[in-house]
C-alpha cells in the first residue's frame, strides 16, 4: 500500500458504537460463518482491500437483476429474507456489524433458498462509502439502536453523518423506510431527514403492504410500547 493509500485509511478511520458480539453462538450458527459467509460478503468494502473506495459494481454482484435495495442494520434477518423472497427480481444488500445476528441470518437464508442477497458484515457507512451514486431504490432502518440518552442522540443512525451518504447513494424518488417504537426516535428522524434531501410522504401506525413484524417489533409489543413507521422519499 502507497503511502497515499495509508493517509486515506487513517483519514477515513471513524468511530463505531454498539455491539459487534453477543452470547456464545450454536455450533450451528459457526458453521453458517465458517461456510456461508465469505460467499455472501461483497468483496471491495474493506478499506484494506479496496483503499481508493473504488465503488462496487452492483451488476456483477447479482447479475440481472432489476435494481439494488438496502437494509441497514438488519438484526435477525427476518425482513431481509422477507424481502429477497417476496422479491426475488431485487438484488438486496444487507449491512449489519453484530455477529450473532448475521449468524441467524445465513441460517435464515439456508432455510429460505433465496439467492438475490448480499452481506456486509459491518459498519454500514463503509459501505455506503463504496456504493454507486444514485444506485439504490429503496432502503430500510427497521427498529434502529434508539440510544435513548440525550447524550447519545448523535449515535443514532437519523443524523446527517450517515443521513447524507445515504442520500448520495439512493436514487431521485427512491424510498426510504424507517420502522421504530421510540418516539424520540420518530420526532429526530422527522426533523433530520428532510435536511439529507428527503420528503416525509407518509407516517403512522400502519405498516406497508410487504412489512414482516420482526422479532424487535415484537418484543416492542409485548412491553407496551407502539410501533411507528414512516416512509421518505428522495428528492
Amino acid at each position: 500500500m502507497s503511502e497515499d493509500s495509508q493517509d486515506q485509511v487513517q483519514t477515513e478511520w471513524r468511530n463505531f458504537y454498539g455491539r459487534r458480539h453477543g452470547k456464545t453462538l450454536r455450533d450451528s450458527q459457526r458453521v453458517y460463518l465458517s461456510e456461508d459467509l465469505a460467499t455472501l460478503s461483497l468483496q471491495g468494502v474493506d478499506r484494506e482491500e479496496n483503499p481508493e473506495r473504488l465503488p462496487l459494481d452492483l451488476a456483477e454482484v447479482f447479475g440481472g437483476a432489476r435494481e439494488f435495495w438496502l437494509e441497514i442494520g438488519f438484526g435477525g434477518g427476518e425482513h431481509l429474507v422477507h424481502m429477497a423472497a417476496s422479491y426475488p427480481e431485487i438484488g438486496i444488500i444487507g449491512a449489519e456489524p453484530f455477529v450473532n445476528g448475521v449468524a441467524m441470518l445465513l441460517g435464515k437464508i439456508r432455510a429460505a433458498g433465496v439467492t438475490n442477497l448480499a452481506i456486509h458484515p459491518g459498519d454500514a457507512r463503509d459501505l455506503m462509502d463504496v456504493l454507486p451514486e444514485g444506485s439504490v431504490a429503496k432502503a430500510f432502518l427497521n427498529y434502529p439502536d434508539p440510544w435513548p440518552k440525550r447524550r447519545h442522540h448523535r449515535r443514532r443512525f437519523v443524523t446527517q453523518d450517515h443521513l447524507v451518504p445515504l442520500a448520495r447513494v439512493m436514487a431521485p424518488g427512491a424510498e426510504f423506510r424507517i420502522a421504530t417504537d421510540i418516539p424520540d426516535y420518530v420526532r429526530q428522524a422527522v426533523q433530520e431527514v428532510p435536511k439529507a434531501g428527503f420528503e416525509l410522504v407518509a407516517q403512522g401506525g400502519e405498516p406497508w403492504a410487504d412489512w414482516i413484524s420482526t422479532r424487535y417489533e415484537q418484543k416492542a409489543l409485548r412491553e407496551g410500547r407502539v410501533p411507528h413507521y414512516l416512509t421518505f422519499r428522495r428528492r
